[in-house]
């Protein structure tokens, strides 16, 4: 097969669609379902990323994508207890897996924007990682194989009709990519940077220091930037994407939303988050729609009276700035990538907030100097690699 027909482009009134190869046959398989314009969008760039992340770190991995960019991407390190629970996982009586590790932690991360999402693995879907999926919203999965078991829980999501695609893991495109704007075809040689240790060997503050654990969140940073619509920078701790900041025109607009992403996934660890009593039987995306407003400006619409009652059993203390800055403090050693060089400190300043300790970026402004000097003032050890990852 070297074309397959599509439902509509972008929109439904964007007619006819397809997708199709000029040489040779789809390296895609639809096992279930009918994947749409965007979900394939979502599939093919989620794949390359989750296929990057296994080859530069070793570990199966994962990415939660909307709308072609990543919401959350992870490899398959041990969840803890809170992690678990976080995650809405902690309920599971199984064994989990390394794959199921990573999807947990990649949709996990940011659940807000993962709602609906389009998945990728890197691995054969297993049963472990088939029963996470189940229970979430989500429009389809791609992965290189998935076991029969597997593949039989995820064709009954959605009344029968959820998207499952294999694609063959050996496929390699052509070097030279194109498309059309506005019937004008650009072409361009396609990004084939590979990421590994050596790429963060440039450290260019006093602190010399980054551990191998840093090299790896590191390189889930930068690998999640080649496929995030720039600008765009990711905060990266423990395995995973904590905060991405997307197709901001203003880089610090960037390291601000990601920064905030990244506070929110480490105040959802937070006591007094944790211990929220929900009233029973509410859904799961309720639930995430709740801690958001909880930890957030807007409390209130949680908290009123009238409004608590539907969601609490009891009514919650308000989490004050002042106690959500002293939990924000305990945050350390976060990574953060940038696709692009920082123009100004002041995306330091804002990456100290949220306990950033290591930093990659291109290098090159006019003001790197006092990009170095405001991560020496925090201890950082930042690292210049010398290649953009725009991607657009």
């Amino acid at each position: 097969m070297n074309e397959l027909e599509l439902k509509y482009g972008c929109n439904p009134n964007q007619k006819p669609s397809r997708i199709y190869m000029q040489d040779g046959e789809l390296p895609i398989k639809v096992l279930n379902g009918k994947p749409g314009y965007i979900n394939f969008l979502d599939a093919f760039n989620g794949w390359q990323l989750v296929k990057e992340l296994k080859a530069a770190t070793g570990l199966a991995a994962a990415t939660s994508f909307k709308h072609v960019s990543p919401a959350g991407a992870a490899v398959g390190l041990p969840l803890t207890e809170v992690e678990r629970k976080i995650y809405w996982v902690d309920d599971l009586d199984m064994e989990f897996t390394p794959l199921a590790n990573a999807y947990a932690r990649a949709r996990g991360a940011d659940r807000m924007s993962s709602f609906g999402d389009f998945i990728s693995l890197s691995d054969v879907c297993d049963v472990a990682t088939a029963k996470i999926i189940k229970r979430e919203v989500s429009d389809g999965v791609i992965a290189p194989g998935y076991e029969p078991e597997a593949l039989e829980i995820l064709k009954a999501k959605k009344k029968g009709n959820y998207n499952v695609i294999e694609i063959d893991p050996d496929y390699v495109p052509a070097p030279v990519e194109r498309k059309e704007v506005f019937g004008i075809t650009f072409e361009q040689g396609r990004n084939e940077l590979k990421i590994d240790d050596d790429f963060f060997s440039d450290i260019v503050t006093e602190n010399k220091e980054i551990p191998k654990s840093a090299k790896i969140d590191l390189a889930i940073s930068m690998i999640t930037l080649k496929y995030t619509q720039s600008n765009s920078v990711c905060y990266a701790k423990g395995g995973q994407a904590i905060g991405i900041g997307a197709g901001q025109q203003s880089r610090i607009h960037c390291t601000r939303l990601a920064g905030s992403k990244a506070d929110n996934w480490f105040l959802r660890q937070s006591p007094k988050v944790l211990n929220l009593q929900f009233v029973d039987g509410i859904g799961r995306a309720d639930r995430d729609n709740a801690i958001d407003l909880y930890i957030g400006e807007d409390y209130m619409d949680v908290l009123a009276d009238g409004a608590w009652q539907n969601i609490f059993k009891e009514k919650p203390e308000v989490f004050t700035a002042e106690e959500k800055r002293a939990w924000l403090n305990q945050n350390t050693d976060v990574a953060l990538g940038s696709d692009a060089f920082f123009p100004f400190g002041d995306n330091i300043e804002r990456a100290h907030k949220s306990g950033v300790r290591y930093v990659a970026e291109p290098g090159g402004s006019i003001r790197d100097d006092n990009v170095i000097e405001t991560c020496n003032k925090y201890g950082m050890a930042m690292c210049f690699t010398g290649i953009r990852l725009f991607h657009h």
